[in-house]
């Protein structure tokens, strides 16, 4: 069984980590708020998403929106702005809560019953390779039955766990030659 790289990009070989490519399309899946957080409508939306209810609004303290009631109506209202550093906790707050409300759905979504999501893994990219240190690496499809450990570890935004996760329950499935779709230039799939 071949063990993982450990010199990802020596020779010139350039992609991104398998779980990484998972992320951003767990991400896409996810559907976030498109308007950017700088404008007032994409502000809105997200603080109307993190204060709706009772139930949003414990979630977003748990995620860190530390500022008190006084000030998230100040700015419901309008009279006051979020510094740059409160715009930013408040976009990730928003995504760690978005992520958790919706994890349960994607994993459902994705395992499908037990019939699982067809995976497409696309190889790392060798153009700038040597011809003699260049492999044969080819275009691979995978039907992954097992989502939960994997849409678990991305909800919480711990990559160790979903780097893991990717590996075992759904890489090692290509057969003997899995290290070599550990660093790939795109994931696809769809739920």
């Amino acid at each position: 069984m071949p063990e993982r790289t450990m010199e990802f990009g020596k020779y010139g070989a350039h992609g991104i980590k398998g779980h990484e490519a998972v992320a951003r399309q767990l991400d896409r899946l996810t559907g976030f708020i498109a308007t950017p957080i700088t404008a007032r409508r994409g502000l809105m939306a997200r603080l109307h998403y993190l204060t709706r209810t009772p139930h949003a609004r414990e979630a977003a303290r748990a995620a860190g929106l530390t500022v008190t009631d006084r000030t998230l109506k100040a700015w419901l209202a309008g009279r006051r702005s979020p510094s740059k550093q409160n715009l930013q906790r408040i976009e990730t707050v928003y995504r760690t809560v978005r992520r958790h409300n919706v994890a349960r759905y994607l994993t459902s979504r994705l395992n499908r019953e037990g019939r699982g999501t067809r995976v497409e893994f696309h190889s790392l990219n060798q153009s700038r390779v040597s011809r003699p240190h260049q492999r044969v690496v080819d275009f691979r499809t995978l039907n992954v039955r097992h989502w939960d450990r994997i849409v678990d570890a991305w909800s919480t935004g711990n990559d160790a766990a979903l780097d893991d996760a990717w590996v075992n329950d759904a890489v090692v499935d290509l057969g003997s030659q899995w290290g070599q779709y550990e660093n790939v230039t795109n994931i696809g799939f769809a739920a």
